[in-house]
């Protein structure tokens, strides 16, 4: 599942036991990128608590968009199947994630959806080659600097933890593999997906 070693419940001070009753009782199951992280339980909190922040200034619509156009870009397959499947279950519909994963424009996106999406992406791909001009179209569609910001910091943020997981070689988990094939496959950009664990440890329960 990772480079990594996984951190396991039976580590001292219960902060590792802690992590993983929280996947549990919030997923169904431990995620491979809590088994990672709960290495540096410290590190797993901070993440846990810069994500809230950064998201908790915008609607999750927005958030999701701005992941997911980040995730594209970073190849970073774990990301675009976490966040492509809320995007999908929650605010666009599969079809549109799909469209928007490969490339092509979809009347369910909004200008402000596309421009969005536009803007992480380029932070994405190189935030030292943009200019202030990359900031004109969601101006002209009425954002302020604030919620601009907002989506600089999502994009920003998904930078670091996508490049965490990438960097540790922890695929996605086993559980993706139960989305639609057609918006599975799209978004698997990167890594492939993990194989079930033979003994149902990384399934939803």
């Amino acid at each position: 599942m990772s480079w990594i070693r996984e951190a396991t419940e039976d580590e001292p001070g219960g902060a590792v036991a802690t992590a993983f009753e929280q996947d549990r009782a919030t997923r169904g199951y431990v995620a491979n990128l809590t088994r990672l992280l709960a290495n540096r339980p410290a590190v797993l909190d901070a993440w846990i608590g810069l994500n809230g922040a950064i998201k908790a200034s915008m609607s999750p619509r927005r958030y999701e968009l701005a992941t997911l156009a980040a995730a594209l870009r970073l190849r970073s397959t774990y990301c675009a199947l976490a966040h492509g499947a809320i995007l999908a279950e929650h605010h666009v519909g599969a079809e549109a994630v799909r469209e928007a994963a490969e490339g092509h424009d979809t009347v369910q996106l909004s200008p402000i959806d596309r421009a969005v999406m536009d803007l992480a992406d380029k932070v994405a791909a190189g935030a030292a080659d943009m200019t202030e001009s990359d900031l004109t179209e969601l101006r002209d569609l009425g954002l302020d600097d604030g919620e601009i910001l907002d989506v600089i910091l999502a994009a920003s943020g998904r930078c670091f933890f996508s490049s965490v997981l990438d960097g540790t070689g922890t695929q996605a988990d086993a559980v993706f593999q139960d989305l639609d094939p057609a918006l599975r496959d799209a978004l698997t950009v990167g890594r492939p997906i993990a194989a079930p664990d033979p003994v149902g440890r990384h399934l939803a329960t």
